[in-house]
């Protein structure tokens, strides 16, 4: 090879190189800059041969919760563009959603079972910084007792034992009352309970007479809107929310809320803190920027506006299926969590011939795959939602436009076919 043609194959080279990764325009002037390219989305749930689903059944993580709004999908793609200082970002997100949402302090964590973890560790290590790393195996030198309604003990537990604390059970108020000593951390409430026979007013009170802080778990009680600040201005210390359910914010994204001085105790046991408790409930810049959207898009949004269109959907579904034979139909709304419009749908089995059960399965496997409540066919409903064992329970609020007629449609034709 001459040294010509290796001098021009290097500028070549050199060329190709800069123009790629945009110094070539910035030198050169306009004449000779590429011009600019907008990089196409690939499909990947297409690509990993992932099969996309019409959500009628609800907020459920394991259907990957709600679908962001187009500002907060805006606002996730545009943060992912730069990269900025996380504790700054952490620390006025948290400031603006405080003022937002009238409570002194804000905490954006990694979903509300991290919210659960991260206001236990603080209600154990409130004034003692050097303690976080103790957490959860030596524990013994600390506030470590968590009390809790026994009608209150729920599948999240495990947020809160995984700081190493002990359950202390209580049915009355007079067993509430004398659970208290030198070694009780926080008082624990889960608010879509069934049960349980101590208000919140009680629960506040009481704990508070004992200067005890008190944690109240909303996780899913969006809508109505209030509850993002009714819990703190009530008296709870702590309430976290999911971000990804009624907020519509990123699915691995929520908030806790409260008391200045347990926001920033929960921080010290936040990532990306070393040796910690919350070491792996990292949230990225996306996550954080989508949840400050999300409310800003929420505090925009009224409880009747919302209501009067998932009742639309749930009498257009209702609609559709009128001739189907025997088949009444029921819109319930849950009375605390996922408090929105359910459309419980019952018929003659003997009549029709396939099972709730049975039509949930016909729509999961059918051409678009539906999902319908999970309580659809079961005795005890999820989420404050009555027996089902009879119903199918079609949940209308994450459906995007259209996909309403779609679900009715689908219905309609399932049912009819078994007829």
């Amino acid at each position: 090879m001459t040294g010509q043609t290796s001098r021009r194959s290097f500028l070549g080279w050199a060329r190709n190189a800069l123009a790629a990764t945009g110094v070539l325009g910035a030198a050169s002037g306009a004449a000779d800059a590429a011009p600019a390219q907008t990089a196409e989305g690939v499909d990947y749930y297409d690509k990993l041969g992932v099969t996309k689903i019409i959500n009628a059944a609800g907020t459920y993580t394991a259907l990957t919760a709600s679908i962001m709004p187009p500002s907060v999908q805006a606002a996730v793609a545009l943060a992912a563009k730069n990269p900025v200082k996380l504790a700054e970002l952490q620390q006025k997100s948290g400031e603006y959603l405080a003022r937002r949402l009238k409570c002194e302090a804000a905490l954006i964590c990694s979903g509300a079972a991290s919210a659960l973890t991260l206001g236990t560790a603080a209600c154990m290590t409130v004034g003692n910084r050097q303690s976080v790393s103790l957490l959860p195996q030596q524990v013994s030198g600390l506030k470590h007792e968590v009390i809790v309604q026994k009608a209150h003990r729920y599948g999240y537990d495990h947020a809160l034992t995984n700081c190493g604390v002990r359950f202390v059970e209580v049915e009355t108020l007079e067993q509430y009352e004398s659970a208290f000593n030198e070694r009780t951390a926080m008082c624990h409430f889960f608010n879509a309970a069934e049960g349980g026979q101590i208000s919140r007013e009680d629960w506040i009170r009481v704990a508070h007479q004992h200067g005890v802080p008190c944690f109240n778990d909303a996780a899913a009680d969006v809508p109505p809107i209030s509850n993002l600040w009714a819990y703190t201005q009530m008296g709870f210390d702590l309430v976290t929310f999911s971000g990804g359910k009624g907020i519509r914010g990123p699915q691995n994204a929520g908030l806790l809320l409260g008391r200045k001085d347990l926001i920033e105790a929960a921080g010290w046991s936040n990532s990306p803190r070393d040796e910690t408790v919350g070491r792996g409930m990292k949230v990225a810049k996306e996550q954080i920027v989508g949840m400050v959207a999300a409310i800003d898009w929420l505090l925009d949004q009224s409880d009747d506006s919302m209501q009067a269109e998932f009742l639309r959907r749930a009498n257009r579904i209702a609609s559709h299926l009128k001739d189907v034979p025997t088949l009444t139909h029921e819109i319930f709304v849950p009375p605390v969590a996922n408090a929105i419009p359910h459309l419980l749908l019952r018929y003659d089995q003997a009549r029709v011939g396939k099972a709730p059960l049975e039509v949930a399965q016909a729509l999961r496997t059918g051409s678009p795959s539906i999902e319908v409540n999970p309580s659809t066919g079961r005795k005890s409903g999820s989420a404050g939602l009555p027996n089902a064992e009879n119903a199918i329970v079609v949940g209308v609020w994450m459906l995007q436009p259209g996909e309403d007629m779609i679900v009715a449609r689908r219905l309609r034709e399932v049912l009819t076919k078994a007829v």
